[in-house]
């Protein structure tokens, strides 16, 4: 079946075998995906993988009890075997009382095309390529000896959803990435770096040969990288690593979290979370945007708003369930359950870029560190206590000086937010995007 093709009446038939098992309400939903992806290494073919997927999901109320399920089965006694399990696990669900569908007056009623969809279907042989031109494009940087291997893919899906109440919609989107990490090595040392790219249209995807290249001289540059004694300095984490100072904010001011209490934002709607100067927009309709949509997992309708505003905290991220339990309507942040009760995620999250290059930031700072690699966060979501092990290079005057590797920085997040300086070197790479950022002193762990 193509991807892109709802089988006819296949969810109206759900929600009516759901009607007749004795549901009050339900939703509904159908995924349609296909995927390619082809792997290599050192120059050799490693794999290729290929996935074509199908399945409905239905959510099933009585009263305030809901229960769901997936079945990839759409024949007709599929379904219906479908509704008929959900519903009676439904009936010995416990209550829960903010569950139940998204009120009507709230629905999207306006689809805007956000251009997600590409039809290029780039073959294995093609992908293959592709593949091979970054690794060897990084190969061929002096230094760098060996491959953790390279890869290329595409992927194209198709979701729609109807709810018993009357709301029916839907959405198509495309991928396509490249990425490669190469090792460097010196004195019998050796090092690794990456890069990679993802992009909603084929025609936009970096070459690959440039996405290697960069790949092998970042690898390069941390060769002879050492170790570091512990002290307190500036430090800046690059735009490909900054939207860590973002993702922790958004967790926390999920309205799940608030409602549970366990937030380190719980007590700051209103109030200055970020430096002044700082602003977080959140935008759902980003034309060709990695995490465009447009309606939210209930059928809300998005829009876009600045989550952050000159620094100031303005909303919580909330699907239906959250907006009741804090007695307030829903911000078209639900994800779609699929046979499950819906999550809460934002959409194109952005730092929006100040007016200092990275290396502007850097002479401002003087001396410090640079991340441009992380590992293993840990975060305390009641406290904000944070800390990540990095490696990257230490700067002075201005200038880099030394790679340096082994290294943990930590601190609060609040207190971290309040300091925070962004640059102006924004790129958008994924569904959180940040400039490089500096916070001018911070505790750094070395030896």
């Amino acid at each position: 079946m193509p991807y892109d093709t709802a089988p006819d009446g296949v969810l109206e038939s759900l929600l009516g075998h759901a009607r007749t098992a004795g549901a009050d309400a339900a939703d509904a939903s159908l995924s349609i995906s296909e995927s390619l992806s082809v792997d290599v290494r050192m120059g050799e073919f490693e794999g290729v993988e290929r996935s074509e997927s199908r399945s409905v999901g239905l959510r099933a109320f009585i009263g305030k009890k809901q229960a769901g399920a997936t079945t990839s089965d759409l024949s007709p006694d599929g379904l219906k075997a479908l509704a008929e399990r959900v519903v009676a696990m439904a009936k010995f669900a416990p209550e829960d009382p903010w569950c139940g569908l998204l009120d009507p007056s709230e629905r999207a009623t306006d689809f805007p095309d956000l251009d997600t969809h590409d039809d290029a279907r780039p073959d294995a042989d093609t992908l293959e390529a592709m593949a091979k031109d970054a690794e060897n494009a990084a190969l061929a940087v002096a230094g760098v000896t060996n491959s953790s291997g390279a890869g290329a893919s595409w992927s194209a899906g198709f979701v729609t959803m109807r709810t018993s109440d009357g709301f029916s919609g839907g959405s198509r989107a495309s991928s396509y990435g490249v990425g490669v990490s190469p090792l460097a090595e010196r004195d019998g040392k050796k090092e690794r770096d990456w890069d990679g790219h993802t992009t909603r249209h084929f025609s936009e995807l970096r070459k690959p040969a440039e996405i290697g290249r960069t790949a092998g001289e970042r690898a390069v540059a941390r060769l002879g990288s050492r170790k570091i004694e512990s002290c307190k300095a500036p430090v800046i984490f690059e735009n490909r690593l900054a939207g860590s100072m973002v993702s922790p904010m958004l967790g926390a001011i999920s309205g799940a979290a608030i409602a549970r209490g366990v937030s380190f934002l719980k007590e700051k709607l209103g109030q200055q979370v970020y430096a002044k100067g700082v602003n977080i927009e959140d935008d759902p309709f980003r034309k060709r945007g990695l995490s465009s949509r447009p309606f939210d997992g209930e059928g809300a309708p998005g829009q876009r708003r600045l989550l952050i505003d000159d620094g100031v905290l303005t909303t919580w991220l909330m699907n239906a369930s959250a907006a009741r339990q804090l007695g307030l309507k829903s911000t078209g942040h639900a994800t779609l359950g699929h046979g499950g009760p819906p999550g809460i995620s934002s959409t194109n999250v952005t730092m929006m870029p100040g007016q200092k290059s990275l290396e502007e930031l850097m002479k401002d700072a003087g001396k410090g560190l640079l991340i441009t690699d992380k590992f293993s966060p840990s975060l305390n979501a009641n406290t904000g206590d944070w800390s990540v092990g990095v490696s990257g290079f230490w700067f002075e005057n201005g200038e880099r000086a030394y790679p340096v590797s082994e290294i943990t920085v930590a601190g609060n997040l609040l207190d971290i937010f309040a300091r925070l300086i962004p640059g102006s070197d924004l790129e958008r790479r994924g569904g959180v995007d940040a400039p490089s950022v500096l916070i001018d002193d911070l505790t750094i762990a070395g030896v």
